[in-house]
């Protein structure tokens, strides 16, 4: 198979897993804008101004908010996050993207040529390697860049920690071909998801644990590649600046510096208000309205592909109980937390049922709705059945402790805070006391990691379009993704048999089945589809909401004047 390279260089840049885990609320690179229909049908996958390299001015500074540096800058780690593959992609080989739609292409720079072929029942694959690829520290980006990718992230050696093991474990070899700028690929079986492979590569010297551990509140520069190289990263005081990389072979970047700053999102918005950061996320009614008619500013409008949900913790005291969750998820309206979350904006999305696709995908289905939905009565009656019973105040209590979940959320955003109200009102209604905790956007990671809440906000933000590739990362017990701590022997089983389908299509017939059942295990409640919207100063091009798609780093930048 002969690989594609896009016309436009509209491409995406990919995730190390499908799933990366943001902060509920976070819009600091997404985006939304114009008018749709209630539905979200006139929300176009992209919008943004595209330029090409030509039109775009040499130097230049792109500053924007992120919601944390994390302590964890190793993204093929279980503790690593979306913001920290926003730190890592502009530093590191990015080989892989996808058009807004989901169209998949390889980056020159780095892959010349991919030929897929089937040899007794197993798919093979067979990377030509620019020849011109090279590490910061002058290792070759070579077959061994693969060869390490796949045994840090394969889930076979306990020193390390993947974030997501899913089509690394199916591989049966990485070794070299005809000389060691050709990596041959060969998977145990046929594996219809490959394109969502190897979109980041690790240096070789990642496999060993203590380098591949030695990401923590650190970077590493030398084992990087690309256009941009790291200036300083700190993470006292949360600011990661990149410059050109004068090791880079491909097209000179347009920018000069790249900076990031951590910000809570009121913050950001003042900032880009008064002109010390050039684009912001604007995804919340106040927010919106606070820049959509700022002078020398462009309001873009696309579709971003992250849901956001209800992380429930089965582990702790009262979510134990399955009958808890159940009755939570069924006292849940979604529809007014949507009217919430969509007030003020532009446009409206449906609400999501599916971690594996979403409602603008043609495999969607709504799985969700078909094992909770809103049916506040029922969930009183689950409720009762369970043991607990009303109290005079209203709230339910059993065996002499009443019924009360902590609401964890990160982050100072208007809009988290009135859907958090929101759902403790509609809660209580049921019986169900919930009492608000509201930390710093800086402590997110700390937060999923300590396991410390009953209830957390949060957002599963996807790097590619293969969603059932990635269900056990999404459902199985053991996966490190699954921070509600909910799954089961039996649907682990399950999920294993599915994996082994040799055709997409065998699989997403058998995702969108097996999601049912997953879904009613309670642990992850789907809530909304984001929906982008980036405010940025005139004349940035090449930057905001595109979906699955994104330009490569090196041409974004600024029109020429």
């Amino acid at each position: 198979m002969k690989l594609h390279t896009p016309t436009k260089k509209l491409v995406a840049v990919l995730s190390v897993s499908a799933l990366a885990l943001t902060a509920c609320g976070d819009d600091s690179s997404n985006g939304s804008g114009s008018g749709s229909a209630a539905d979200g049908s006139g929300v176009p996958d992209a919008d943004f101004n595209e330029q090409d390299r030509d039109n775009l001015k040499d130097g230049g500074t792109l500053t924007t908010a992120i919601g944390e540096i994390s302590e964890q800058q190793n993204p093929f780690h279980a503790d690593g996050t979306t913001y920290t593959s926003n730190v890592w992609s502009w530093y590191n080989p990015i080989t892989t993207h996808y058009s807004p739609d989901g169209e998949w292409s390889a980056d020159p720079n780095y892959i010349l040529d991919v030929k897929e072929e089937e040899e007794d029942g197993k798919t093979k694959l067979t990377y030509e390697i620019n020849e011109d690829a090279t590490f910061n520290d002058g290792t070759p980006i070579d077959w061994r860049a693969w060869e390490t990718t796949w045994k840090i992230n394969n889930g076979k050696d306990e020193a390390f920690t993947p974030s997501s093991s899913d089509g690394y474990e199916q591989i049966e070899s990485v070794e070299k071909g005809e000389n060691d700028k050709e990596a041959v690929v060969t998977f145990e079986r046929a594996y219809p998801w490959w394109q969502g492979l190897f979109g980041f590569i690790a240096h070789p010297e990642l496999a060993n644990p203590d380098n591949y551990n030695s990401y923590l509140k650190e970077v590493h520069p030398e084992w990087g590649a690309g256009p941009f190289k790291v200036e300083d990263v700190d993470f006292q005081n949360g600011n990661a600046t990149f410059v050109r990389n004068e090791k880079w072979w491909g097209d000179t970047p347009k920018l000069e510096k790249r900076v990031m700053r951590q910000m809570e999102t009121q913050a950001a918005i003042n900032a880009f208000k008064n002109g010390e950061i050039d684009a912001v996320g604007a995804g919340s009614r106040s927010d919106y309205a606070s820049v959509k008619d700022l002078p020398n500013t462009e309001i873009y409008v696309g579709r971003a592909p992250k849901n956001t949900l209800f992380l429930l913790n089965g582990e702790s005291d009262i979510l134990k109980d399955i009958k808890v969750r159940e009755a939570f998820a069924k006292g849940l309206d979604r529809e007014q937390l949507a009217n919430i979350w969509y007030q003020g904006l532009p446009a409206k999305l449906e609400n999501p049922g599916s971690f594996i696709f979403y409602p603008f995908q043609k495999d969607y289905e709504d799985n969700f709705e078909s094992v909770a939905g809103y049916h506040p009565d029922e969930a009183k009656q689950i409720l009762d059945e369970a043991g607990w019973k009303e109290d005079s105040d209203g709230i339910r209590e059993k065996d002499g402790e009443k019924l009360k979940l902590r609401y964890v959320l990160v982050g100072e955003s208007d809009l988290v805070k009135s859907s958090a109200q929101a759902t403790q009102q509609m809660l209580k209604d049921i019986g169900i006391d919930i009492a608000i905790d509201v930390r710093p956007s800086s402590e997110f990671s700390k937060t999923l990691q300590s396991k410390n809440y009953d209830i957390f906000p949060m957002g599963f933000s996807s790097g590619d379009p293969f969603g059932v590739a990635y269900f056990g990362q999404t459902y199985r017990s053991d996966s490190q993704l699954n921070r509600s701590n909910t799954g089961t022997p039996e649907l682990d089983e399950k999920i294993t048999e599915l994996q082994q389908l040799p055709t997409r299509e065998e699989q997403i017939e058998r995702g969108n089945e097996l999601e049912k059942e997953a879904l009613a295990l309670y642990g992850i409640i789907p809530l909304n589809t984001a929906l982008g919207v980036t405010a940025v100063k005139t004349g940035l091009a090449n930057y905001g909401p595109m979906a699955f798609g994104d330009v490569p780093i090196e041409n974004i930048g600024w029109v020429e004047e």
